[in-house]
């Protein structure tokens, strides 16, 4: 059965995706058009590539901090430098090694630009700071920055969607007004279950959405103590505020919610039994939806 996918963010919680993505290739189900955010647009990029579960589950499986986090020089020779520089660089890490790496895997399935793939089968969103929008990678690439769709690099697409706040640096684009800095498109929609329908909501074919949370009418209470966890707490109501606007009663029922507990969005040094629940989540939770999609 063909469908369409959307995936949400979430850092490394986007492991239960390749859990779900197993039952769904066991299921005999095919994504014409994926969507996603962040982590999810990751995902995404993969799957339009070419890429199966099995082939997610061996590349990601083994993936550390250390092949993400690129830290600039001075911060290498001098590291309590970090925390001074990152005021001016908004970003602990580059993120050029993400990029790297995603561009060595999308390579390997021969796409490198947007015009490799079949034409509107992938959409990612970002965030541009700059100019307040929220920015659909390559939709809007040419009215916003004059930039030719087709020339765009696949990679660096998803290296922007997946620049969480604070963490990676924001990527420049020059555009019409001036340059503009991108971020995570989490910012702006964390679950953009909405591309694939019409100004009508009408759909060219099924969608498939998966979202890392749990449904938004049993979302847990945040406990707020100082700060840091005001700022958590705040970018996290922000997310689900846009998104559930779009997130029906009727939208639930294509929608597989995968809740991820005790996993932080940037906790890389998880274990391998860790990982592997995560996967195990994801499968769990894409058989039950199945059994009522099916219905």
């Amino acid at each position: 059965m063909n469908i369409d996918g959307v995936f949400s963010g979430g850092g490394v919680k986007a492991l239960a995706f390749i859990g779900a993505l197993e039952v769904l290739d066991e299921n005999d189900y095919h994504f014409r058009r994926v969507a996603g955010t962040s982590a999810g647009a990751i995902i995404a990029c993969l799957i339009a590539s070419g890429y199966q579960a099995k082939d997610l589950k061996k590349i990601l499986f083994d993936l550390s901090l250390e092949k993400l986090t690129d830290e600039p020089l001075p911060e290498r020779i001098f590291p309590f430098s970090k925390w001074l520089l990152l005021y001016f660089r908004m970003g602990l890490y580059k993120g050029n090694r993400l990029e790297n790496i995603l561009e060595k895997w999308l390579e390997q399935k021969g796409v490198r630009t947007f015009a490799d793939l079949p034409s509107g089968s992938l959409k990612v969103i970002c965030s541009d700071l700059t100019l307040g929008k929220m920015v659909v990678i390559p939709d809007d690439l040419k009215d916003l920055y004059g930039i030719d769709p087709s020339t765009f690099s696949v990679a660096k697409a998803a290296r922007i969607s997946a620049g969480l706040p604070y963490f990676f640096m924001p990527v420049k684009l020059h555009g019409k007004k001036g340059k503009s800095l991108l971020v995570d498109g989490g910012v702006l929609s964390n679950f953009p279950i909405w591309l694939f329908e019409n100004e009508h909501g009408k759909r060219k074919r099924p969608i498939l959405g998966m979202q890392l949370s749990d449904p938004p009418d049993e979302l847990p209470e945040q406990k707020i103590k100082n700060a840091i966890q005001m700022f958590h707490a705040l970018f996290r109501t922000m997310k689900k505020a846009h998104d559930a606007r779009y997130i029906s009663e009727d939208t639930s029922r294509d929608v597989i919610f995968i809740p991820v507990k005790g996993i932080e969005t940037t906790d890389f040094l998880m274990n391998n039994e860790q990982k592997e629940k995560l996967i195990s989540i994801g499968k769990e939770k894409a058989e039950q939806f199945l059994w009522r999609w099916k219905k």
